[in-house]
């Protein structure tokens, strides 16, 4: 079983790096480009003799308590498998 996390600012928070994308792309000549937000991507694998809700449960305390800062990011969690 493999759970895919998604970690990004919120939207209320200034992405700088995304900011810099944007404005590197639009200098490319791409300049319907309004705006980028970058984030971090992790695939975690669960062992497969795991309870689903035990697994749903540890990939959710990973993901808020050490993944992602919950003051300034928000997360995503996707199954796989």
């Amino acid at each position: 079983m493999q759970a895919v996390i998604h970690v990004t600012f919120k939207k209320t928070v200034l992405d700088p790096q995304g900011r810099t994308i944007c404005s590197t792309l639009n200098g490319l000549g791409h300049k319907n480009v309004l705006d980028v937000r970058q984030g971090k991507y992790f695939e975690v694998e669960i062992q497969d003799d795991t309870p689903q809700e035990t697994a749903r449960e540890q990939v959710e305390k990973i993901a808020r308590e050490v993944l992602a800062n919950p003051v300034i990011e928000e997360y995503q969690i996707d199954w796989k498998g």
